[in-house]
């Protein structure tokens, strides 16, 4: 792949970007099953098994959970619009700025040295 000089405010904006998307994913694993309150389940158990699929209650997500989710959703958007719209992808045509695109979302990572 080739190499691409990115502007810094565009490796900003998706620096960014990739950090407020793991921060999204981390607070959602924290998260009840169910936005909304829930009744638990039992399924039947499995053909030729022992398991017994099953969900616990789900009391739905307190109006905080709700507006931290809300917030970093908002903020995700900000971001992506920024990243997509940055002038420097005209600077590019059509396979080259999707090439551009993938190394910009792999720009953060360390470059593999060669002892």
């Amino acid at each position: 792949m080739p190499a691409y000089t990115f502007p810094q405010d565009l490796l900003d904006a998706q620096a960014a970007l990739t950090a407020v998307q793991a921060e999204r994913d981390a607070f959602a694993r924290t998260l009840p099953w169910s936005a909304e309150p829930m009744p638990g389940w039992e399924a039947p158990k499995q053909l030729h098994s022992d398991y017994r699929p099953h969900k616990d209650a789900s009391p739905g997500y307190t109006p905080e959970q709700v507006q931290h989710l809300a917030q970093l959703r908002a903020r995700i958007l900000e971001l992506t619009t920024i990243v997509v719209t940055h002038p420097y992808w005209a600077t590019l045509d059509g396979q080259d700025r999707v090439q551009a695109r993938t190394a910009l979302k792999h720009a953060h990572e360390p470059a593999d040295t060669e002892v």
